[in-house]
């Protein structure tokens, strides 16, 4: 089954993808079609990237960083949950993303964001970053606005057309992620 890492965004306090994370987990747990878990950034303190050696290298030194690369390495595909700070993502989002470079390639992401704009320019800077570390990053996203899908801007309560685009996105994420698992085990596509 293809498994699919639901990656929260934010380690802030107060954080509301916590949230956000658990609809987008619950939803796909519901539908079965692949395995998933949530992978927290707070369980994986990454000290601000401290790799003597590029990730492309592939070549990490220090036990935090094997740790995530293992982690990260053992999906398909990703869901991302990040809120939009100052026009972009979050430093923790991006210093994990930076972190790796091999362990993402050839494997779907999609987005979902939030803020007071629907987080749309988080991620349209997630789909630059996506192209650069080799994942294809899907159409279908979901914007949640901290007006109109959070009560009284904090309680998360998302509007009545947010489960079929997320569904969507899920469609989009699982399918490119199998697609693309030929270019992941070459040698199994062969043999297929």
């Amino acid at each position: 089954m293809t498994r699919i890492g639901i990656i929260l965004g934010s380690t802030r306090p107060n954080r509301k993808s916590e949230q956000v994370a658990k609809w987008v987990h619950d939803t796909a747990v519901q539908r079965g079609d692949a395995d998933v878990e949530l992978i927290d950034l707070r369980d994986h303190p990454l000290p601000h990237l401290d790799e003597p050696m590029p990730p492309s290298m592939g070549r990490p030194q220090n036990d935090h960083t094997r740790q995530w690369a293992a982690k990260i390495a053992s999906f398909d595909g990703y869901v991302i949950v990040t809120p939009e700070y100052n026009h972009s993502i979050p430093g923790v989002l991006k210093n994990a993303l930076d972190y790796l470079y091999g362990e993402w390639h050839n494997k779907a992401v999609g987005f979902v964001s939030y803020g007071a704009s629907g987080g749309v320019r988080a991620a349209e800077h997630l789909r630059q970053i996506a192209g650069e570390l080799k994942l294809a990053d899907v159409r279908q996203q979901v914007t949640l606005t901290l007006a109109t899908d959070f009560e009284s801007y904090s309680v998360f309560k998302p509007g009545g057309h947010q489960p079929s685009q997320l569904n969507t996105l899920f469609d989009e994420v699982i399918a490119w992620s199998a697609a693309l698992a030929g270019l992941r085990d070459p040698a199994a596509a062969r043999a297929a």
